[in-house]
């Protein structure tokens, strides 16, 4: 701290969005020495010469009174320090600053302040302001507008699709361009600070309803940490314009499961469990798949590896504007991106050194200039909404599989993309992959930090790659790390593995970045596609956690994969092992199951099928587009039976049955259907 109350280290001049507001350090300083000053641990503890170093910091702050030229710095950043200041050393400070601080406390306000401030939005913002709100109402002791914003905190954990707040998938939307931020507002400002308040109020008069707080569980287990990897570390493809800022991968906390077993005994064991795999006590047992359909992502996990895909369609933006800075180069990150992980760690740090025109997972043109977006008014900008609408997932819960009707609206660019997921492996198929542009186009399979010497099947015989920049031909399956990429059909890939550099400064608008060189050791996979293709496709399969051993002794067909069919029409794919079909119909169509045995769908639309034997045992369908009302398909053998959203019509003559199912509507539209065990049992 220097003389006049100041600290060393932050420009008090520079208000601007992209500066970032160094300014909250200063407020938060001032609440670090005030815990200081009351902790019975702290050498510190009500140290004389302490409290006038606060009282001296804070003096400083009141005479200056800074305001950013964000909103969030004055109604949430400087608010929420001030009223944890007052908590602590309120009544320890001089008066007439106290008072001097309640002006700007109130800064955080429910209801918009005509030509100054902007009122609480609904959603994340709604309850982190009304916290603060609620601690400067302790803080006065007003117990009558106390319970008031309690009320207000205690109404926003509830469904409100279609608008900012949670959705009926359990996904959240911060803004009205329906980006998925779950794992960030949706998260802290929204799930935490009502845990926070949840727990405060247990045992008062003031405590949540029950109901409210289950609805929380249920979003917190549904929605947050099934977009955790392990319900541990966040998945990559969730995070937005923050992903181009310096951080790593680290368990997320368990204070917050804490406040929730403390108040509620509802699926305790489900957080008991999360909590201990944060804690390094348990090993992920967790298997599931889900598609948020509100929010067009789609997650795959089982207990040895975790994977996602993200898109966008005419419904949903593909990405956060770069608001204050960050998130310039992130315009492809919705483009099907896939990411893999099996630690959590497998994307740390890579970002300053990425090649964002080749996300994991995407079909992108190769523009000849880094695509950035370095102001709201830039010619390339960031977020835009998607063209296609057929855009979706079918799921059971435990598996599923994603259809992609992808055209950019950045590039001139279209193609059929599909993933198919399993539980050792999934398949990823793309078709009809067009452009009339004469940038080449390229599908990138994976862009990841390098954790191991990259050894491929190349004309039939192993070997290890040396560092540098290859174009093989006649390559079979390719293995980095802990994972192996097989291609059913020997084919022609683009692989690097080498050191790349870059700097946190060139991927940010932000102010005060480091432009030091970064370096990391990168491994790219992926197949050129050539300029303006005009029918281009690839196919592979991913297989996690494998060692090069056992990549040596795979191959399509002893992983019990058959690709069905991979064309702009219908995408399907079969694993004889579990007795699996997943499809994608594009359009009306027909896929061949087995000899003489088809499954025909009379619309656009996904089916799964999960056989026993030759019977179908469980029948899931679902409508990416989200116009259609009801799916018809025909499916080989006899079935007679009906239930409340299906009914069936068998054809003995053609041993072939159709059957007509009903889909949801309304907030669930995009959701899946699935006929469990009625279906096989009526002859």
């Amino acid at each position: 701290m220097n003389d006049e109350g100041s600290f060393q280290g932050i420009d008090y001049e520079d208000l601007s969005r992209e500066a970032g507001f160094p300014h909250g350090r200063h407020t938060g300083n001032l609440v670090y020495l005030a815990r200081a000053y009351r902790s019975e641990t702290s050498r510190f503890y009500q140290a004389r010469d302490l409290k006038d170093k606060i009282a001296l910091g804070f003096q400083f702050w009141v005479e200056n009174d800074f305001v950013g030229n964000n909103w969030h710095n004055n109604q949430v950043t400087t608010p929420t320090n001030l009223v944890n200041l007052m908590l602590l050393v309120g009544e320890e400070l001089p008066g007439d600053h106290v008072e001097l601080a309640q002006p700007m406390i109130r800064r955080a306000t429910l209801e918009r302040q005509e030509g100054v401030f902007y009122g609480a939005r609904q959603s994340g913002d709604r309850i982190a302001i009304a916290g603060i709100v609620a601690k400067n109402l302790l803080f006065v002791n007003d117990r009558e507008e106390f319970a008031r914003v309690i009320e207000i905190i205690g109404g926003e954990i509830r469904f409100t699709t279609g608008q900012r707040g949670m959705q009926h998938d359990f996904s959240f939307h911060h803004r009205d361009d329906r980006v998925n931020n779950t794992t960030d507002y949706g998260y802290g400002k929204y799930a935490n600070a009502f845990g926070e308040w949840s727990h405060y109020l247990a045992g008062t008069e003031y405590q949540f309803p029950v109901d409210r707080i289950n609805h929380l569980v249920d979003y917190y287990l549904d929605g947050i940490c099934k977009q955790l990897v392990y319900g541990v570390y966040r998945d990559i493809g969730v995070y937005n314009r923050s992903i181009t800022r310096q951080r790593s991968s680290s368990p997320r906390g368990t204070r917050e499961i804490e406040r929730l077993l403390s108040v509620t005994d509802y699926r305790n064991q489900e957080l008991t469990h999360i909590m201990r795999l944060r804690r390094g006590e348990e090993a992920p047992i967790r298997s599931f798949a889900k598609f948020f359909w509100q929010t067009e992502h789609f997650v795959f996990q089982r207990p040895h590896f975790y994977t996602s895909v993200r898109m966008h369609s005419t419904r949903n933006m593909n990405m956060e504007v770069p608001y204050n800075g960050p998130g310039i180069v992130t315009h492809h990150r919705a483009d099907g991106a896939n990411h893999l992980l099996l630690e959590g760690s497998e994307y740390d740090a890579i970002w300053p050194v990425y090649d964002w025109q080749k996300v994991s997972g995407t079909t992108t043109m190769q523009k000849p200039q880094r695509h950035v977006d370095r102001g709201y008014g830039g010619n390339l900008p960031v977020q835009m909404r998607g063209l296609t609408g057929f855009v979706g997932g079918v799921t059971d819960g435990l598996y599923g599989a994603v259809a992609y009707d992808f055209k950019s609206p950045h590039d001139q660019l279209e193609a059929k993309k599909s993933w198919f997921f399993f539980d050792n492996e999934y398949v990823c198929l793309g078709a009809g992959i067009k452009s009339a542009h004469d940038l080449p186009a390229f599908t990138t399979v994976n862009q990841v930090l390098m954790r191991s010497e990259v050894t491929v099947m190349q004309d039939g015989r192993v070997r290890v790659l040396p560092q540098g920049r290859h174009d093989l031909d006649n390559v079979k399956w390719i293995h980095e790390g802990n994972a192996g990429y097989m291609m059913p059909e020997a084919t022609t890939v683009h692989l690097s593995n080498q050191p790349e550099q870059g700097t946190w400064a060139a991927i940010t608008a932000e102010k005060n970045i480091s432009d030091e060189v970064v370096t990391r050791e990168v491994f790219l996979l992926g197949f050129h596609h050539g300029s303006h293709p005009g029918n281009a496709a690839y196919q592979y399969i991913v297989v996690p956690d494998v060692d090069a051993e056992e990549m040596a002794a795979a191959s399509a067909d002893n992983r019990n994969i058959e690709i069905l069919a991979n064309t702009p029409e219908i995408q399907a794919v079969r694993h004889r092992g579990i007795g699996i079909y997943q499809m994608a119909f594009y359009q009306a169509g027909e896929v061949e199951i087995g000899e003489g045995a088809a499954v025909t769908m009379d619309s656009q639309g996904m089916a799964m099928l999960k056989m026993d034997g030759d019977r179908i045992d469980e029948l899931t369908v679902a409508d990416p587009s989200r116009q259609l009302t009801r799916i018809s398909l025909t499916v080989p053998g006899i079935y007679n039976t009906r239930g409340d959203d299906f009914v069936t019509s068998p054809d003995k003559s053609e041993n072939r049955t159709s059957i007509a199912i009903d889909l949801p509507r309304g907030v669930y539209a995009g959701k899946s259907v699935t006929i469990r065990a009625p279906l096989p049992h009526g002859l």
